[in-house]
């Protein structure tokens, strides 16, 4: 169930319906978002519920015992987590990476694996960390792990925020209303008028790069990849803390703007935050953080991050490329220049995006040394990126996006019109793209 369908924008009308007019909070939204993973494929519903069980039991035992059984507990709970993210995953990259004469495995990835076992992870590590007392009530905590609107792609949201907000829930009031509505339209314009335009050019060059003219055209291929996933990504978390908001519940900024940024590190405090702040406190501090081999703790953070993306080399090299950069910046105390930062992160989509490592190597040559060609944009998607990046500086000084949401009733309304006209004449509706993000 795509967020940028009529099922679901007619799923979500009815559940915000019985949730304001029942007294069942919970449970109706404990129920709407089983409904909304279920409708992906009904099976995999079992899997949410045994991860829910485990860590739930595990957060107990961990709260209630002591010594070697706290830290037991602990490394059963993971253990089960990392287990079925490596079945699911990555048993059939280890088959490659260790030539296992089995062959590949038939295995349906489950939607949003990645990111609801983190979210779980982080749960029983902070009980282990005594940074978050266990819950009591098993629907809650199922609650927590399966809340629809960032079930698929986050953001990662901690359970002290979640829990927070849930036991000391109150309705939303009309200005919490008015920047839910808003953020939830402005994220699907990012996704349907920006993203979906972009990914039809990227697909296609990625699709066959040597198709493509000389270096301007594979640098048109590149930053139509970039301009697609960022405005695919935060359209998606945009829309989901749109949600959560007119359920009244308010989640953390996960996109700040990351091609504005002057620095690699800069960027990771811009691009997809709560995944940034997950690897710093669960993976780069564990190592050793700061206190001892830094740039050794950067770089395999970072490795281990592209691997949380997906299955393959392209990922691995992807993340250590970003590792390598941010450990060169710690090193040298270098900050480059937005532009050159910009450049820097286009050129590791490349390693993201395509399809084979072949591919990979074969596109990162052309952006360099192939004669000239063609750029292959539009003047529609010239346009396009010039509007976006200049409201892009526009809201980095001046907030405009807070300022409309703060708006009154007549020229928010306006607003609301303006953006519901947008997306229906410049948005692309006649084929449905999916999210870049679901396939994590």
């Amino acid at each position: 169930m795509l967020f940028n369908t009529l099922q679901f924008a007619v799923f979500l009308a009815i559940v915000l319906a019985a949730f304001y007019a029942l007294p069942w909070k919970k449970p109706i939204l404990l129920i709407a978002s089983y409904y909304f993973y279920m409708a992906w494929n009904p099976k995999f519903i079992l899997l949410i519920a045994a991860l829910t069980l485990i860590d739930f039991f595990a957060g107990k035992w961990i709260a209630q015992a002591g010594g070697r059984t706290r830290k037991l507990a602990l490394i059963l709970s993971l253990a089960a987590n990392l287990g079925f993210l490596a079945y699911f995953k990555y048993l059939n990259f280890l088959v490659d990476v260790f030539r296992i004469p089995t062959g590949h495995f038939d295995i349906l990835l489950p939607i949003g694996i990645s990111f609801h076992t983190f979210q779980s992870m982080s749960y029983v590590i902070d009980v282990y960390r005594r940074q978050a007392k266990p819950v009591t009530s098993l629907p809650d905590y199922a609650l927590f792990i399966a809340f629809f609107p960032q079930l698929v792609a986050g953001p990662i949201v901690r359970a002290t925020t979640f829990f927070e907000e849930l036991y000391a829930w109150k309705k939303p009031s009309p200005a919490q209303v008015q920047a839910g509505v808003l953020l939830l339209l402005f994220g699907l314009m990012k996704k349907m008028i920006v993203a979906d335009q972009f990914a039809q050019m990227a697909d296609a060059y990625f699709a066959d790069p040597g198709a493509a003219q000389g270096y301007l055209g594979a640098w048109g291929g590149v930053l139509a990849f970039t301009m697609q996933i960022f405005f695919d990504f935060s359209g998606y978390t945009d829309t989901a803390i749109g949600c959560a908001a007119l359920f009244g519940f308010q989640f953390p900024e996960n996109f700040r703007r990351p091609y504005l940024a002057g620095s690699i590190t800069e960027f990771w405090r811009r691009w997809h935050i709560s995944l940034s702040q997950w690897l710093r406190d669960y993976l780069y501090i564990s190592l050793g953080g700061n206190r001892r081999h830094t740039y050794r703790n950067l770089i395999l953070t970072m490795l281990l991050g592209g691997l949380w993306h997906g299955a393959s080399w392209n990922f691995v090299i992807w993340g250590g490329y970003h590792g390598v950069l941010l450990a060169f910046e710690r090193a040298t105390k270098l900050r480059p220049s937005a532009p050159v930062t910009f450049v820097l992160v286009a050129i590791g989509w490349v390693f993201f995006r395509a399809v084979t490592l072949g591919d990979a190597l074969y596109i990162t040559g052309q952006l360099v040394t192939a004669p000239p060609g063609r750029f292959g944009w539009s003047p529609w998607m010239l346009r396009l990126a010039i509007a976006t990046a200049l409201l892009a500086f526009a809201e980095e000084r001046w907030q405009w996006f807070d300022r409309v949401a703060r708006a009154r009733p007549l020229p928010f309304a306006a607003a609301v019109a303006a953006m519901l006209l947008g997306i229906e004449l410049f948005g692309v509706t006649g084929v449905t793209i999916p999210f870049v993000y679901f396939q994590f």
